[in-house]
């Protein structure tokens, strides 16, 4: 394709569409600590992350592989509830660390509201982390606990075969989907019990 005497191409990570480097030089001219958060369909990633002169450095980082083997989480792991407890344990250790505010970086992907990008966001300011943030794009309450599967399994009870096909991942780890919102609750309660109010854990 043909271009004028004056194009310029674009740097490499830009024409890959991993880095917005305006957006990056915002980030950078704050000052302040950045929220990412990288997801996949089984797991979901939080870290804060200061700009530093040879790359970025993560502060803290919390993955939801953390919630199986440290908290008792029995859910699925990439689903909205567990980006939700992900996130609160990020905000957690970052407390923890003495962070008490960061930007939220959410790299090229659209801000469509009630991802999993912002049910992270929901969990890490509930960990009382200051964050620049639209009330709007925040999951609904009862999408990040889990109700809104609760209440999907209630109307699936009369019909045990197709309850059996879309929660076995569910009852593989014993767990009813129907006390999801429970469950959410009660393993946010452990990680709040395993951090005292100085913010070392115990």
């Amino acid at each position: 394709m043909a271009h004028k005497a004056g194009y310029c191409v674009p740097f490499r990570r830009r024409r890959e569409g991993k880095t917005d480097y305006k957006a990056r030089k915002a980030f950078l001219l704050s000052g302040r600590p950045r929220l990412v958060t990288r997801s996949s369909v089984n797991n979901v990633l939080a870290q804060v992350v200061v700009a530093k002169p040879g790359g970025d450095e993560v502060l803290v980082s919390a993955h939801s592989r953390e919630l199986t083997k440290n908290f008792g989480w029995k859910a699925p792991r990439g689903n909205l509830p567990a980006a939700y407890v992900t996130g609160f344990l990020c905000g957690l250790k970052a407390k923890q660390s003495g962070i008490e505010e960061a930007i939220l970086d959410i790299g090229l992907r659209p801000p469509t509201k009630g991802a999993k990008v912002f049910a992270v966001l929901k969990g890490f300011l509930e960990a009382k982390v200051k964050v620049p943030h639209d009330e709007g794009k925040l999951p609904d309450e009862d999408r990040v606990t889990g109700q809104h599967v609760a209440k999907y399994a209630q109307t699936l009870a009369s019909d045990p075969e197709k309850y059996r096909s879309k929660f076995s991942k569910y009852l593989e780890q014993s767990l009813s989907p129907e006390t999801l919102p429970k469950h959410v609750a009660q393993v946010k309660e452990d990680m709040s019990k395993a951090f005292n109010v100085g913010g070392k854990k115990k």
